[in-house]
């Protein structure tokens, strides 16, 4: 265990910045339990940080900052139940080494995998595919340390409704200390890709999502075309594809669009040449390998982001309705927007909760002006029912909230129980959930400033 004075800490995109009082690192699940107890009982307020990769502040605090990095490792496997238990703190991406050692594999991922398993389930991340749910469908279990300290497991046997709660919960439930996940066998998988005109893509959206078990696409705004991603299984041997995907990958993708992104930062008004530079540089590419190494992408160009979750039947209108207000606000964007699909689940505070979806995410480089763009977007998503990405940018407010939720007040109820204190919320996250800041946190407050 460490204990350590705090120091200037932000996310990944530079949006969220703290200093923390102190930030603890237990290294086992008893150290991490004993802490939080100790801590809830003196009245101090605990945010967890795994990779820092949400824009949003879910992590600021100025008082205690508990890090899940030594908290990393498969605990167990049960191949007869296809689930593993896993710490944590553990990045995706070495987890999935780690299953694929065992021959198992995630049936699912983002397209980013430096995150920890609780972060990423905490906040609803996904991947893409109709038939496929966000990272959290696939948890069936949970071990939860509570604000007094206690240590509670949760699964759809064991204290059901917390389970259901805590699957989806923004870390205002306790910290997330293993996770039990159904995993799969390790497959092959072919990635596909290709430049197509948008109109194209639009038209025949319904044949795609349903005969591709994953398939996305970003439209380069200002543009008519579109990079289409599609990933399905093969028995085919591992191929890494040709020089020139590689290429494509890290060098264009990374280094090229770093440089253009900076000339557009610097000159605005080169952002719609950008976009046609970019999508004539679309490749068609085909790789194949196993697919923890398929879903995600190396994500080097650093960029502030807002994603929404809307009903996937307004996909088209929605699209041609974000081209529309592009095009007419002259926004000085050159990031695709990027589009992908997930199946309903019954998770509580899930964005996908009962209606299968689509997710549509905008994206602004990091350093150049991204208020107006992203509200007037989310003036769009609004009036689809759509519901933010938990880790995204958003000007969502409670009483917002609380209406596009249906188990919003029962997930209320669950946290109120768990930490009657509030140790485990933030500013931001008070605000968000409409709780009101207690007299004894102020004086608390200010022992502690």
């Amino acid at each position: 265990m460490a204990i350590t004075q705090g120091e200037r800490w932000s996310n990944w995109s530079g949006s969220v910045q703290c200093t923390p009082n102190q930030v603890i690192t237990p290294s086992t699940i008893d150290e991490l339990a004993r802490l939080v107890g100790l801590y809830g009982r003196s009245g101090r307020h605990m945010r967890v940080v795994g990779a820092g990769h949400s824009f949003t502040p879910l992590v600021q605090t100025d008082d205690i900052l508990i890090s899940l990095e030594r908290l990393q490792g498969l605990e167990s496997i049960d191949r007869e139940a296809e689930t593993v238990t896993v710490l944590g703190g553990t990045q995706l991406k070495a987890l999935g080494d780690l299953l694929f050692q065992q021959g198992l594999a995630q049936e699912n991922l983002g397209d980013i995998d430096v995150q920890s398993i609780a972060g990423a389930i905490s906040t609803g991340t996904h991947g893409t595919g109709i038939q496929f749910g966000t990272l959290s469908t696939q948890v069936v279990g949970l071990t939860l340390v509570t604000a007094g300290g206690d240590i509670l497991e949760c699964s759809p046997d064991q204290n059901p409704d917390i389970f259901k709660a805590a699957q989806v919960s923004l870390g205002t439930l306790g910290v997330i200390a293993k996770v039990k996940l159904h995993v799969v066998q390790a497959r092959r998988m072919q990635y596909q890709g290709q430049r197509q005109s948008l109109a194209t893509c639009l038209d025949n959206l319904e044949q795609y999502r349903q005969d591709k078990a994953h398939f996305e696409f970003y439209w380069f705004p200002y543009t008519e075309w579109v990079q289409t991603k599609c990933i399905n299984e093969t028995t085919a041997p591992v191929s890494k594809g040709n020089i020139w995907s590689t290429f494509n990958k890290i060098v264009l993708e990374n280094g090229v669009y770093w440089l253009i992104s900076e000339a557009c930062r610097l000159i605005p008004k080169f952002c719609q040449s950008a976009c046609h530079i970019s999508a004539r540089s679309i490749a068609n590419v085909s790789e194949i390998n196993y697919s923890h190494r398929l879903f995600t992408t190396p994500r080097l160009v650093r960029f502030q982001e807002m994603e929404y979750n809307i009903p996937v039947e307004h996909m088209q209108a929605v699209v041609h309705e974000i081209q529309a207000c592009i095009k007419r606000e002259q926004f000085a964007v050159h990031f695709p927007i990027e589009c992908r699909f997930v199946q309903a689940d019954d998770i509580w505070l899930s964005p996908a909760y009962q209606r299968t979806s689509a997710y549509i995410a905008v994206h602004m480089y990091k350093g150049m002006p991204y208020r107006a763009y992203f509200s007037a977007i989310e003036e769009i998503f609004k009036r689809y029912q759509g519901r933010p990405h938990w880790g995204k940018l958003h000007m969502r407010t409670a009483a917002e909230l609380a209406e596009l939720y249906p188990r919003w007040h029962d997930f209320q109820r669950i946290r109120a129980t768990l930490d009657p204190q509030g140790i485990f919320l933030n500013s931001y996250l008070r605000v968000l959930f409409d709780v009101e800041m207690p007299a004894l946190e102020s004086s608390i407050r200010e022992e502690i400033v």
